[in-house]
């Protein structure tokens, strides 16, 4: 997206994504100190799917930026969306009725009464709750760690007798 944004000559969507991907955190799983007989990993890991609402194209695409960064995959409003090459669209779903397509978390650049509106719509929708990011048009500082969910895993080996393979024979 960075490189794209520059041959654009959207130098502020170059240097965001520039911005991102120093900001984003290292996804990959790490191995946590513990006690004999225990492994324990921690990983983070890309939302599935992100909403991306804003009015303003630069807006739309700074959304995209910052979940590109951590790894995730965008749902646009397929209504206005602005084009991008096919290397792109590969991150990116179309919706036709955002409020019916599947996602766990939303980026919103709007004003207050598109706030309002959104919380309003996100209320009615069934299921889990789902966290909204609401920033002011042209606002760039989005919270990357939003974008992201904790994932740890704790294997007690000792109950093995030290080898976690005899747990799985039966």
């Amino acid at each position: 997206l960075g490189a794209w944004a520059h041959a654009q000559g959207r130098e502020t969507l170059a240097r965001a994504c520039e911005d991102f991907a120093a900001q984003a955190p290292v996804r990959g799983p790490r191995v946590l100190p513990g006690p004999t007989g225990e492994s324990n990993l921690y990983a983070l890991q890309p939302r599935e799917a992100v909403l991306c609402l804003a009015e303003h194209d630069d807006d739309r695409l700074l959304q995209l930026a910052a979940v590109l960064a951590v790894g995730g995959r965008a749902l646009w409003p397929a209504a206005g969306a602005p084009p991008l090459p096919a290397t792109l669209q590969a991150h990116v779903q179309p919706v036709d009725d955002w409020r019916t397509a599947a996602f766990d978390a939303v980026l919103l650049h709007g004003d207050a009464a598109r706030r309002r509106e959104v919380l309003a719509q996100l209320a009615q929708r069934p299921g889990p709750l789902v966290a909204l990011q609401a920033y002011d048009p042209g606002d760039a500082a989005i919270a990357l760690e939003r974008l992201l969910v904790e994932r740890s895993l704790s294997i007690n080996t000792a109950a093995a007798g030290g080898n976690a393979s005899l747990m799985a024979i039966g």
